[in-house]
């Protein structure tokens, strides 16, 4: 029985077909109830007046404390630390040695010596190893997301997490405040009061609007959240289920789950030895209909996730050599693609065809079956020039669309591809894949963001202020 992700690499043979055929299923957003009204309208809300998401349990919290704790993740971070302050928060994706994404979060600078991780696994899992095995004076305190089936059990976490947001935040937020939204730049943290408690607070919004991320006590989540909801009937708040809930970053243009590039290269074999058999890297699914032998053709690098943007060569960090090596010669970026509707019928009407004619299934609102997907998106002749990454449907913008990279030279809006639906021979063993055959969909190239009120208002703060 393997005992580390390195064992386990070694039984399995080949890490493509082990992860192709892992039976984790799809990434589950736990515990938070599916939907509250529908997810058609919990989508439309967030575009047209005010939601109340709830992000209290599928990330995890990763507190570092000591006297080494900046000095560590500065060393694990793209990101410049210049001005990096008490009461700031940033984008964190680090890199292997390699130069390649391992994934990525939020980090929160809350006191002296103090930071917290907020996010996947592979980001907080590669932050853990070095504060362990790295020499620093600091400790760690490893808040796990909840589990994906509880099966009946009671969860509990450490804190509760919500976001209010969408062109009414601000209202509600006044009103929850006694009248006055709280004076807390883009992307720094502050404090407020709400429901009778002083609560931590970060600034940010989607589509250009002002709104808030708050966290304290898990204990005090219902309560906090009930005030919200009661404050927000007259803004036309929505509470947002898990359904609808990963679905935003379709339009808000971030890709949450590339593959962690650390499967190969001997620099990395001690993390590998460090991660259990049992570690989201050692389980992870990998979906869609590119097929390759080699892991390393699944990996990407900040450039193609458009976070060269916030990669700062101003201190020391792992990867910083490597990703010097590329400035310049990377050829891909993000885009978005929006399916084309006709062929998206095509496929769901499938659903009715007798057994073997079938598509594969495409799930609403989102579409992934694996914790990282990669689809082939072809040009003209059937070459392969990029890959869609993220998928699923867009109530808003009434579009199926997904979100990936692609050649530079294809990368202009409105440009037509084709991208591969499915996977081949009728579909790998994961739980999540019906038998079915491979089609090709039609697909345009359009921006990243796609949503014109994020790409004209969010984005440019998000990318910018938060490096």
């Amino acid at each position: 029985m393997a005992k580390n992700l390195e064992e386990k690499l070694k039984a399995a043979g080949n890490t493509v077909d082990m992860m192709r055929n892992s039976q984790i299923g799809a990434y589950v957003y736990p515990v938070v109830a599916p939907e509250f009204t529908n997810w058609r309208d919990e989508q439309r809300a967030w575009r047209d007046t005010c939601v109340l998401f709830d992000q209290s349990h599928h990330m995890v919290n990763l507190f570092v404390r000591g006297k080494d704790a900046v000095k560590l993740l500065s060393y694990l971070s793209t990101n410049s630390f210049k001005n990096f302050t008490i009461d700031k928060a940033k984008q964190f994706a680090p890199v292997t040695p390699y130069g390649h994404v391992i994934g990525d979060g939020i980090l929160f600078y809350l006191a002296e010596n103090e930071l917290v991780y907020v996010g996947r696994n592979p980001a907080a899992n590669w932050i853990e190893f070095h504060a362990k095995t790295g020499g620093y004076d600091v400790e760690t305190q490893y808040d796990d997301r909840s589990p994906s089936r509880p099966m009946g059990k009671p969860v509990t976490r450490s804190f509760y997490r919500y976001q209010i947001q969408g062109p009414n935040a601000q209202d509600v937020i006044k009103k929850l405040t006694g009248g006055t939204f709280p004076d807390i730049k883009f992307f720094n943290m502050g404090y407020v009061t709400m429901a009778g408690r002083k609560i931590r607070a970060l600034r940010h919004g989607m589509a250009g609007a002002p709104g808030l991320e708050i966290w304290g006590p898990y204990e005090e989540g219902d309560e906090v959240r009930n005030a919200i909801l009661e404050a927000g009937k007259d803004f036309g708040i929505v509470p947002v289920g898990s359904r609808a809930y990963a679905t935003n970053t379709l339009e808000s243009g971030w890709i949450p789950s590339p593959v962690p590039a650390i499967y190969t290269g001997d620099k990395l074999k001690a993390y590998r030895e460090w991660l259990p058999a049992t570690s989201y890297e050692a389980v992870a699914g990998l979906g869609g209909s590119f097929v390759s032998k080699n892991i390393e053709d699944y990996y990407t690098s900040p450039y193609e996730l458009g976070y060269n943007t916030f990669t700062k060569f101003d201190h020391d960090f792992i990867g910083s050599d490597a990703l010097k090596a590329m400035e310049g010669k990377n050829n891909r970026k993000k885009v978005t693609f929006a399916w084309d509707n006709d062929d998206v019928n095509r496929i769901n009407a499938s659903m009715f065809a007798p057994a073997g004619e079938n598509y594969k299934f495409i799930d609403l609102p989102l579409s992934n079956y694996a914790s990282s997907s990669y689809d082939t998106i072809m040009a003209k002749g059937g070459k392969m020039v990029g890959a869609s990454m993220f998928s699923g449907y867009s109530f808003n913008e009434r579009k199926m669309l997904s979100l990936g990279w692609v050649e530079e030279e294809f990368a202009k809006p409105g440009t037509e591809l084709t991208l591969v639906w499915g996977e081949e021979n009728g579909g790998t063993k994961k739980t999540t894949v019906e038998r079915h055959k491979q089609t090709e969909i039609k697909v345009v190239v359009g921006p990243t963001p796609y949503a014109a009120e994020v790409r004209e208002g969010y984005e440019g703060k998000w990318r910018h202020q938060a490096a």
